[in-house]
């Protein structure tokens, strides 16, 4: 394991040890630590393409219930994960888990749109996953999925202050150790959360932009998002 890789593994421990200190009251109902039930998942990542430096880091928000959640990889629809990245773990179950939002990992038939896009726009700009890892990663800024008593997805910009403090100096914690183990020169968010989320972490010493977040709830986002995003790329000057 080379000296990045470890890094990146030992932060991202830290960072799952963080998140179990932490609770949350409604309309948080129930919160699934990725890095725990589906660690086998996320490691597999971190150790096949966390190997740095990487001159462009995209922050995301945190994980999406048909993507990460069932993968333990940012963004992690299955597809993109099993056939283009060639990552395919044990996945365990988080406890408790809601019925209305069961991990079945690999075995999942449920699409991540968001990662869909997202992996789809570098399977098609990268001849390779090793082409495309070998300037860039993908983080996520927060490693919990929030969702209501239903099983609706809720996100942690929506968080009351007391709750969301203590997140964030994890988070922007592990941010660091991230960015001090790739040594980045971009850091890019994935939606205006990732970009504010980075600024506040990092502080200077660092180039920042964002692009369009591929989530099917943003309606900009529902129309040529993978053109949109790398005209967004090329002009922040992070791709030629």
């Amino acid at each position: 394991m080379t000296g990045e890789i470890e890094s990146l593994v030992n932060a991202t421990k830290t960072l799952a040890e963080a998140m179990d200190k932490l609770s949350f009251g409604p309309p948080v109902a129930m919160t699934y630590n990725v890095l725990r039930y589906a660690w086998e998942g996320h490691r597999a990542y971190l150790e096949k393409y966390g190997e740095g430096p990487k001159r462009i880091l995209l922050l995301g928000m945190n994980p999406g219930p048909w993507g990460m959640v069932q993968t333990g990889v940012p963004f992690g629809e299955i597809s993109a994960v099993r056939d283009w990245m060639k990552i395919e773990a044990p996945i365990g179950k988080p406890n408790p888990e809601h019925p209305k939002r069961p991990v079945q990992g690999f075995a999942c038939k449920k699409s991540e749109v968001s990662g869909r896009r997202l992996w789809g726009l570098f399977a098609e700009q990268f001849e390779s996953p090793k082409a495309f890892f070998s300037e860039h990663f993908v983080v996520n800024y927060c490693p919990l999925a929030f969702m209501d008593e239903n099983g609706r997805n809720l996100t942690p910009d929506k968080l009351p202050a007391p709750e969301a403090k203590p997140l964030q100096a994890a988070c922007d914690q592990h941010l660091q150790k991230i960015a001090e183990a790739l040594r980045p020169e971009w850091v890019v968010g994935v939606g205006v959360y990732g970009e504010s989320r980075a600024r506040i972490a990092l502080g200077e010493g660092f180039r920042y932009g964002r692009i369009l977040h591929p989530s099917p709830a943003s309606p900009a986002a529902n129309a040529g998002w993978a053109e949109r995003a790398a005209a967004q790329l090329k002009e922040l000057g992070a791709w030629s």
